[in-house]
């Protein structure tokens, strides 16, 4: 298959991951699989609201942040298709892990997003099959208010987007040093941003066409190193 993006190591393919999954592989598996909350539905939860209503800042309110409505997230990340993942790689860090039926792990990577009182969770988890003890990151994701500041703060282009911090963090926990990562659920591509900072090589494949486009856009403008 053609890649829809390919340059320094770095290469994104427009497909269903069933299409490409067989014929990859990678060091370090590294994705965020749908978990069937609709989080690609405009009315999430069925509340009748667009994702991500951020409220007030300075009194004034921030406006609702369209992800436009499709189907990605309707259902469950089908386990077999998720196992075929799992094979093409040594180690693997899968965020939403408790959702999924994997086995018992050592170590989870817990992302505390320091929330505070919401109906949101307070927290994510990645399951991984790496042997060592339980790790945890503490940085801030709640709408406007960020962990970056200033113009630190990161765009968000897609309604379950990972910081960048985070997913160079969770790179950062498995052993042997990973040169290679592959993400079968995309998005808008800050695993592969991540990959790219660290020198990495890395692979994602992406269902939605402007997704792929995010992604690349991404890769191709200059990276600046983070905390």
């Amino acid at each position: 298959m053609k890649p829809y993006y390919n340059h320094d190591g770095l290469t994104i393919y427009h497909a269903d991951c069933r299409e490409v999954l067989a014929d990859v592989s990678a060091d370090l598996l590294l994705t965020d699989p749908p978990y069937g909350l609709g989080a690609a539905r405009r009315n999430f939860g069925g509340n009748g609201v667009k994702r991500h209503m951020t409220g007030l800042v300075a009194g004034k309110a921030i406006p609702n942040r369209d992800y436009g409505d499709s189907a990605w997230d309707d259902a469950t990340c089908d386990q077999e298709l998720l196992n075929l993942a799992i094979s093409r790689c040594p180690y693997q860090v899968i965020w939403g892990g408790n959702y999924f039926d994997l086995g018992p792990s050592r170590c989870c990577l817990v992302w505390d997003k320091l929330r505070g009182n919401t109906d949101y969770a307070d927290a994510e988890i990645a399951w991984t099959n790496f042997d060592r003890v339980v790790r945890v990151i503490r940085w801030r994701w709640n709408g406007f208010l960020q962990q970056n500041s200033g113009n630190d703060k990161e765009e968000r282009w897609h309604p379950t987007q990972k910081p960048l911090s985070v997913m160079a963090w969770a790179i950062n926990q498995a052993p042997d040093t990973p040169s290679s990562i592959l993400d079968p659920w995309l998005g808008s591509g800050t695993s592969l941003v991540a990959a790219k900072v660290a020198g990495m090589t890395g692979i994602g494949i992406e269902i939605e066409e402007k997704y792929c486009e995010i992604a690349a856009k991404r890769l191709s403008q200059e990276v600046l190193c983070f905390e």
